[in-house]
């Protein structure tokens, strides 16, 4: 292991990251609240500000994939297709198979200019949590409580709302509705053959409501569907915590460009498209290549020029507030200080297991069960 490496790897560097992604992402949050005195007065420029603001946020998290990890994504796609991307409205499948396919999303996103404006279906206990979930709140994040019942007059309201949004946006689903595991796959196909639904060997069955919501609601605004197809050379495991260590990881990326013809017919066009999409699985894990043509959208600099200003701005105030603990010599704020450091350790783990497969949600677990009795 290199010198660069070997300090990637190591724990005091991890939590410099993290304190200046929680630190600036508060400030962030901050600032946000008060841009909510826009609203009334000029709701567009509320939302491009607030685009900007967000950007800060996750562009952050980018970076960590981008330039701290150095993982290549690989995009396969028709090069026609190519051109319109970033210039157009659209909705965004994506697969629900890693523990860092959220961030790949992003970095999708960021290589085509749309990361601060881009949209997603969230679990509403997520707009709680401060930073991400603050964040999205001032984006207009559509936020559900994964029960359909209760969550359609709110969905379709907020996604009619997005009607006007002045920036181009791409809005990320997942329709599986929560990440794949093999027992989640087990209940899933049971369902599938309850409803006389052919069964898919990579995927959960897509949850149809939710999605012929969204491209009903969005119809005049949204241009395309891009279906995205995510997976890992060499059978690579990634995860938030190889990120953070400096692993470096091969995504490959398949985005095809379609559109259902008929709304009414959502729900077919989709379980037909994941069909698909589960056919293009099998063909990669077979060929280790997508039936399409392979490309590396350019890396901007952005989000590395955004965490070093954030960077700088932070770590001075942190560096002289520990010289000054030091030279002062007392047991009593050095123990503080300890203490400190344990609790961000703590905070940095239960941030990292947020995203880990086998601490996700129980969502396709008890609910598929229930739809069965």
């Amino acid at each position: 292991m290199d010198i660069v490496g070997f300090l990637k790897s190591q724990f005091i560097c991890h939590l410099l990251i993290c304190y200046i992604f929680i630190v600036s992402g508060l400030i962030i949050n901050f600032i946000q609240l008060f841009t909510l005195i826009l609203w009334p007065i000029n709701k567009q420029l509320f939302r491009r500000i607030n685009c900007r603001l967000a950007y800060c946020i996750s562009s952050q998290m980018v970076m960590l994939l981008e330039w701290w990890s150095g993982t290549n994504c690989t995009l396969y796609t028709d090069p026609e297709s190519y051109h319109k991307y970033g210039k157009e409205n659209a909705i965004v499948i994506l697969n629900h198979n890693f523990e860092i396919d959220f961030l790949c999303g992003w970095n999708f996103c960021e290589r085509f200019g749309v990361l601060g404006s881009s949209k997603v279906l969230a679990k509403k206990e997520l707009s709680y949590m401060p930073i991400i979930g603050w964040m999205w709140y001032f984006l207009e994040i559509v936020f559900c409580k994964r029960k359909w019942e209760e969550d359609r007059k709110t969905v379709v309201q907020k996604l009619l709302n997005l009607r006007d949004y002045p920036e181009n946006f791409w809005f990320l689903i997942h329709c599986e509705g929560t990440r794949f595991t093999e027992q989640k796959h087990q209940i899933s196909m049971q369902v599938a053959k309850a409803k006389g639904l052919p069964k898919l060997k990579y995927h959960l069955l897509p949850r149809t409501k939710g999605f012929a919501v969204t491209v009903q609601c969005l119809r005049n605004v949204v241009s395309a569907v891009y279906d995205s197809t995510l997976n890992f050379r060499n059978n690579e495991n990634p995860t938030l915590l190889g990120v953070l260590n400096g692993k470096k990881y091969h995504a490959d990326l398949y985005v095809r460009q379609d559109v259902p013809e008929d709304e009414q017919e959502c729900s077919t066009w989709l379980h037909k498209l994941y069909q698909e999409k589960d056919a293009f699985q099998e063909e990669y894990y077979r060929t280790g290549t997508y039936p399409a043509v392979p490309m590396i959208p350019p890396r901007r600099p952005w989000t590395l020029l955004n965490w070093l200003f954030w960077a700088l701005l932070l770590l001075y105030p942190l560096f002289k507030l520990l010289i000054n603990m030091i030279n002062s010599g007392s047991s009593l704020t050095l123990a503080s200080f300890a203490f400190v450091i344990i609790i961000a350790s703590v905070g940095v783990r239960w941030m990292i297991g947020v995203t880990e497969i086998n601490k996700g949600s129980t969502y396709g677990n008890n609910d598929n069960k229930q739809k069965q009795k």
